[in-house]
């Protein structure tokens, strides 16, 4: 494609040669030779950027000096800025639960921008956009060979209107390519093989410009791929149409916290056990809103694999970006997973003239720092609601324990008892299980392959899955490894697991396959179910239904072990309420054992053919013996093999028929695909944005309520709202699918906002799930409540703790919200990704301040709310607003309120209803000058 940049000026544009090939580009130093500022000492995460704001100025954009000079004065001042800049990321990757909205919010734009006057045409993306369909894969079936097939064949059954509409946008759209089902998943895909750490394509006067990858995506985990040096971060779909349109993300020059690793991991550990405590240390510390850049020379010691590990978890530590410089690892990894060597070469090149190239000493400026000894690196997992909930593994059981004692009230636990258990055959097997009758609830289960009991700590799912860990070697050669041990000495996973095995991509299995380690994998029921998230997803899919009523008939506690990076409340299986991350080979272990309560490093994992007792140390793999078979087994070939036609999928996906119209024909029956109300009867102008009054309190929600809380993406049950909203089109409850799947369709998703079954509204006493106080004062579901007052003209208010919007770049959390008719949400912080996709919808953020809570104001939900200020005309970002509280009584209070419009263009979003509001306005109002 073409690029558009600066002009040609002396400035900075200069040339360097890479491998016989001459590529013009933005050179950091020519800045510094022209008097522009210092900026040797930045942190290379940082100098990306900067070259960024260098490629545009000049060139009819809003860049100027002033902004380059920031970059110098930010190291001078310790690392900090207040100066905002316009960014513009090379591309955009989205996958096909987020992709879906975006690209029916296109669809609606090209309708929108008709009905303006405007040209169809003229709503395309600018930049190359990349689509992987992997969130739609649900593991129906398992644990047999006929598993990835049977689960293929579903997910179209499921999805086919979904895909015959991703398939028009692919025809519809200039620079909009879809990587089919059964590929992989788009952060593997993306640092496997879409992904090139330098860049290059020739500008509009035809001259070849080399300048650095970067990307927004609509997926928190985007940033997997800082691993491989490209400075990529999840946003909302809503702000990644805009930045697809050439709008650029307006952000204040971000903080860089250095993250120094030294020494090595030690024997036995993984590079999971390094990323969790990597997540425990920085939500410690506190970077939501900032880059992480990590650094030392510890990471001389780290693969790229491991890197890409602790970029993907950036969303769990609250960091915008986990982001490592580019040096011999990241050339090594290149050549390995089968780039060209013209792009190899141009990487080394580019990285040594631009001063982003990592050597020892490497030691920057950052705004604050902290350090690890990856030799105290302890197994781990982290559990059971978030992902920051370090727990050692020899610690383990004894937590579980402590969280079983709160969930049941802090009965006594002092004695232990004994639970028997009859696998087949019906030989009885002891195990014990702390605590007294009142502590663990126990259900029986009878199938036709024997008879069982579960009980508070059952595992009943152990799935290797997400693209965190499948996306890494040397964990997955490990968990094979420990399969194939098990299996020599004769160990099986427990009944009532159920084990499944989702690669990020297919080289994972090509390489599985050439070690031998499938087939043992098989052997134990990890046998694979499909390319894509699955369980991490909350795609795990139905338990065996005897299973299923065990647990819910007793209200058991049962527990998820799985190798992804986020464990949510509600997020992994509806009858599961425990759930814990850990690696591979630790996911294999659990399958075996079956049991949170058993301490897996001191109690025996089973017994071998001859009935001796094996433990963990039997059957973990060194490191010596993972290296040697990853060295032997992941090839550059297998690379080049497996993604020769990423782009041409299988028979199933080239039979899939649609139009060539440049609009979509919307069809009236779809429950999957609608027309959104966003642009319909738009007026041509911006309107201005209004004050709060009289607004009445949605909900009142805790700490760290995520946007999985928010906006739902599993399964759902016919009597709530979005179940009863598809029974009345006669869409029967085995055909509803997800709430991720519908995403296309509004409103199945506004009667899914707030309705996560976890989520506890404080105006309520005692109750889960998605209900609130209506208008009379009756308890009912959200939406209906939402509906009834929108009806009476009554604007509505969310309140909140810390970390409000956590987890998931869902543009649907806002969305929903938005259309369930709410003005503000007020809460002590947000996380960056969900306050951006509140402004992108016209809903207003705000913070309190002056140490104002929920509970220190005493809110029941019964009050209303006033915010004034919002409508002054020179309103002003980050504005401090007057906030009225009326109680029931009649009592008033004022309280201070920060408004988190961070930047003067978010107003300007707001102003018009919403970012793609403001974007279709721009063009139609472009299209009308010309």
């Amino acid at each position: 494609m073409t690029i558009n940049v600066g002009k040609d000026t002396a400035k900075t544009r200069k040339t360097l040669d890479a491998a016989g090939t001459s590529y013009d580009y933005y050179s950091i130093p020519a800045a510094e030779e022209a008097g522009l500022g210092n900026f040797k000492r930045l942190p290379s995460a940082l100098k990306v950027v900067l070259e960024n704001i260098l490629r545009f100025e000049d060139g009819g954009r809003t860049a100027s000096e002033d902004d380059i000079r920031a970059f110098s004065d930010w190291a001078e001042n310790g690392g900090k800025s207040s100066r905002e800049i316009n960014y513009r990321p090379a591309r955009v990757l989205m996958q096909d639960f987020t992709g879906v909205p975006a690209v029916v919010d296109l669809a609606a734009m090209r309708d929108g921008i008709v009905g303006l006057g405007g040209d169809a045409e003229q709503i395309n993306p600018l930049s190359p956009v990349d689509l992987v369909i992997d969130h739609s894969v649900m593991i129906d079936e398992f644990g047999n060979p006929r598993a990835f097939q049977m689960n293929v064949d579903r997910e179209y059954e499921r999805n086919i209107e979904r895909y015959t509409f991703l398939k028009w946008g692919q025809k519809a759209f200039d620079n909009f390519r879809v990587v089919p089902p059964g590929t992989g998943i788009c952060h593997q895909v993306n640092l496997e093989y879409l992904a090139k750490t330098v860049w290059s394509d020739k500008d509009q006067d035809g001259k070849l410009v080399a300048y650095p990858d970067t990307l927004v995506g609509t997926d928190s985990h985007t940033t997997m791929v800082n691993g491989a040096a490209v400075l990529g971060w999840g946003v909302g779909g809503i702000e990644a149409e805009a930045a697809m349109l050439g709008q650029p993300i307006s952000m204040l020059i971000p903080e860089v916290i250095g993250f120094k690793l030294t020494g090595k991991m030690r024997e036995g550990t993984t590079a999971t056990d390094l990323v969790l405590r990597v997540v425990k240390m920085l939500r410690e510390k506190g970077v939501v809103g900032k880059f992480v850049e990590f650094y030392g020379d510890g990471l001389d010691t780290v693969p790229l694999a491991d890197r890409a590990t602790i970029g993907n978890m950036a969303p769990e530590y609250g960091a915008t970006c986990g982001f490592f410089p580019i040096d011999q690892v990241t050339l090594r990894y290149l050549e390995q997973t089968g780039r060209d060597e013209d792009t190899i070469a141009l990487v080394e090149a580019y990285a040594k003239a631009q001063g982003m190239w990592r050597e020892p000493g490497y030691e920057p400026v950052y705004t604050d720092t902290l350090e690890l000894d990856m030799d105290t690196v302890v197994p781990a997992i982290s559990g059971p609601k978030r992902p920051q909930d370090h727990i050692a593994l020899d610690d383990a059981a004894t937590a579980f324990h402590e969280y079983i004692r709160g969930q049941r009230e802090g009965k006594d636990t002092s004695e232990r008892s004994e639970v028997r258990w009859e696998g087949e055959g019906g030989s009885p097997e002891p195990q014990d299980i702390p605590g007294d009758q009142g502590h663990h609830k126990r259900g029986f289960v009878q199938t036709e392959d024997g008879h069982y009991q579960l009980h508070d700590g059952s595992i009943v799912i152990a799935s290797i899955t997400s693209c965190t860990n499948t996306s890494n070697p040397y964990v997955m050669i490990g968990a094979g490894l420990v399969a194939r041990k098990a299996r020599e000495m004769g160990l099986d996973r427990k009944p009532w697991v159920k084990t499944s095995l989702a690669p990020g991509s297919q080289v994972v299995s090509a390489y599985l396959e050439a070690a031998g380690l499938q087939e043992d994998l098989d052997a134990l029921g990890f046998n694979l179910v499909g390319y894509g998230c699955t369980t991490c997803i909350g795609n795990s899919g139905p338990l065996e239904p005897e299973i299923s009523k065990s647990i819910n008939d007793n209200d058991l506690i049962a527990v998820s072990v799985l190798s992804g990076n986020r464990n949510f409340e509600g997020r992994i299986s509806p009858d599961v309420r425990a759930n814990y991350l850990a690696s591979p080979p630790l996911v294999v272990l659990y399958a075996l054992i079956g049991d949170m309560n058993i301490d897996i490093t001191r109690e025996p994992i089973g017994q071998d053919q001859n009935g001796k007792d094996v433990f963990l140390a039997d059957l973990w793999p060194s490191q010596q013996e993972i290296a040697d078979l990853v060295e032997k087994t992941v090839t550059r070939e297998s690379f080049q093999e497996k993604y020769a036609d990423v782009f041409e999928g299988d028979e199933k996906w080239r039979s899939v028929e649609t139009t060539d119209n440049l609009t979509y024909d919307w069809p009236s029956t779809s429950t999957y695909v609608q027309n959104p109300p966003y642009f319909q009867d738009m007026s041509p102008e911006a309107g201005t944005i209004d004050d709060v009054k009289g607004a009445r309190v949605m909900a009142i929600l805790g700490d760290m309520v995520t946007t999985d809380h928010i906006s739902p993406a599993g399964s759902f049950k016919e009597k709530t709202p979005a179940g009863k909203y598809l029974t009345d089109r006669q869409v029967a409850p085995r055909e509803f699918n997800s709430f991720g799947s519908r995403r296309g369709n509004h409103e199945v998703m506004m009667r899914g906002t707030f309705a996560n079954i976890r989520i506890r509204n404080e105006m309520l006493d005692g109750v889960e799930g998605g209900f609130t106080k209506g208008p009379d004062g009756e308890q009912m579901p959200i939406y209906d409540a939402a509906m009834a007052y929108q009806e009476q003209g009554i604007p509505l208010v969310i309140v909140a703790g810390e970390q409000y919007g956590a987890g998931s770049s869902r543009d649907w959390a806002a969305k929903g919200t938005a259309l369930l008719g709410v003005k503000a949400v007020i809460a002590e912080s947000f996380e960056r990704i969900h306050r951006s996709n509140l402004v992108g919808m016209g809903v207003v953020p705000f913070e309190f301040t002056g140490g104002d809570t929920r509970a220190s104001l005493n809110l029941t939900g019964d009050e209303t709310f006033d915010i004034e200020g919002l409508s002054d005309p020179d309103l002003k970002p980050a504005a401090m607003l007057k906030a009225r509280i009326t109680y029931p009584d009649g009592t008033e209070k004022e309280i201070e309120v920060k408004c988190r419009i961070d930047t003067e263009v978010e107003i300007d979003y707001v102003k018009n209803g919403g970012v793609l509001h403001y974007v279709l306005r721009s063009l139609a109002a472009n299209a009308s000058a010309a």
